[in-house]
């Protein structure tokens, strides 16, 4: 398992963990309650690989940075970025999870659905519930953009990081709220 945490300016300090194949399995988005866990000591092989930002490049202490930890700081930087393309391992899902996962892929940057068109992009179109399901169990959020999706009557919430985090969120992608 490789850790990598990064900087993301005002955003505070995210968290990126890869399998050993290399492929993305958590993602914990950048807060400042990250930040504070991250200036502590760790045991083991010392500190995980981190990106600091300044500017538009991206610094990197600690070894290597897979290039997906590059694409979401720079996402955080406002860069308009799509992880349409990265390679997750989908073998736990059912098959109605891996519906609502691909089909919320494709809800494009600056876009916004509901629970209901989501369950329609997916093929079922009576199952709102299992996206808001998913959804809230999403274990990498920027890749399944669970912040795209809304509730019918507003915003909606947004887990433990709170409406505030999400509305912030879609404000970077300058979309409709």
């Amino acid at each position: 398992m490789q850790v990598v945490r990064y900087a993301a300016g005002d955003w505070g300090v995210g968290e990126l963990w890869f399998d050993g194949d290399g492929l993305p399995v958590w993602h914990e988005l950048p807060t400042r309650a990250l930040e504070l866990v991250s200036a502590a000591p760790r045991r083991g092989d010392g500190a995980p690989p981190t990106i600091t930002l300044a500017g538009s490049r991206a610094h990197v202490r600690n070894g290597s940075v897979p290039e997906l930890a590059r694409r979401i700081a720079s996402y955080f930087e406002g860069e308009r970025v799509s992880f349409v393309d990265v390679e997750v391992d989908l073998e736990w899902c059912t098959p109605l999870q891996r519906a609502i996962a691909e089909a919320l892929r494709a809800v494009s940057y600056g876009e916004t659905v509901t629970y209901g068109e989501l369950a329609a992009l997916a093929g079922r179109p009576q199952a709102p519930r299992a996206g808001g399901a998913f959804c809230s169990n999403n274990r990498l959020p920027l890749i399944f953009p669970c912040h795209r999706v809304v509730a019918a009557g507003g915003i909606g919430g947004y887990g433990s990081l709170g409406v505030d985090y999400k509305r912030r969120l879609l404000e970077l992608e300058d979309a409709a709220l």
